[in-house]
């Protein structure tokens, strides 16, 4: 007697889908994890790398030779100034640095001070926006500076997220004898901790020079509230002079010894008169 085949009921065909569901998830699963495992592979190797990099360069370099540095960063052909500072050699670290503040602060002549004159001739520039490179030579290591410096009127915003990503540092630019630039640094900041929380952050004054000339009793207002916005800001605060050289490579000496820890002692200063120093 031929068995009697019986249909599929409505609730194994639900049951059918549901397993057929289960399965094409899991398969899926299966690849998602397989990718991830191979993602965090890669991302493992590239950690590894960078942090040997910054390790190598933490040895070799010392602060005898940071100190020679007070003046143009070591003793003549000890430093070079490039415009492509981006090499594939072991020893080399890149570093980007932005600058951040508003217009006629003093910013691009702070960085030409740092890089030299010959730098400014061949900077990238675009509306808005200058890129300028330097690569010093410590101790048998070569860190490469790329400076992004961005314009300071509001057509120059759109440069913010580009020049503050990944960034190691950001300079926050106000001059010394304008409190409404210095007004100015807190929406800056604001500005730029949306696209980097990590950067170290330094606020600069600049035009020491001209600030000296200041009564004494505006001077002291203007240090009291940079010190209070640097404060806020848990940043480290330089009064400095692109025409005198004053502070500008102490700032990225500060910089370089912050990121490889490296045992630099920075005096604060808080004399009148004399550029300031807070931390």
């Amino acid at each position: 007697m031929a068995q009697k085949i019986h249909e599929p009921t409505g609730k194994m065909m639900q049951l059918r889908r549901k397993i057929l569901r289960i399965n094409t998830w899991w398969s899926k699963l299966k690849r998602v994890s397989f990718f991830r495992q191979f993602f965090h592979f890669i991302w493992d190797r590239i950690l590894v790398c960078s942090v040997g990099r910054y390790r190598h360069l933490s040895q070799q370099l010392s602060f005898p030779s940071m100190e020679a540095m007070e003046s143009g960063f070591g003793p003549p052909g000890d430093s070079t100034t490039t415009c492509n500072g981006y090499d594939t050699d072991s020893d080399l670290v890149s570093l980007k640095i932005s600058l951040l503040g508003d217009c006629q602060t003093g910013k691009t002549s702070f960085v030409i001070k740092f890089v030299g004159e010959e730098q400014e001739k061949r900077c990238m520039e675009m509306n808005g926006l200058n890129l300028m490179d330097k690569t010093l030579h410590v101790r048998g290591a070569r860190i490469a500076f790329r400076i992004w410096d961005v314009g300071g009127d509001h057509r120059s915003m759109d440069h913010v997220p580009f020049a503050c990503k990944d960034a190691v540092a950001i300079l926050f630019m106000f001059d010394l004898t304008s409190r409404r630039t210095l007004n100015s640094v807190i929406e800056w900041y604001s500005r730029a901790r949306k696209w980097n929380q990590t950067a170290i952050p330094v606020l600069i004054g600049t035009k020491f020079d001209d600030f000296v000339q200041l009564p004494p009793d505006l001077q002291w207002t203007i240090v009291t509230q940079a010190r209070a916005y640097a404060k806020a800001m848990k940043a480290t605060l330089f009064f400095s002079s692109a025409t005198h050289n004053i502070n500008v490579n102490k700032v990225f000496k500060f910089i370089i010894a912050n990121l490889f820890n490296l045992p630099w002692t920075l005096h604060r200063n808080f004399t009148l008169g004399e550029p300031i120093i807070d931390f």
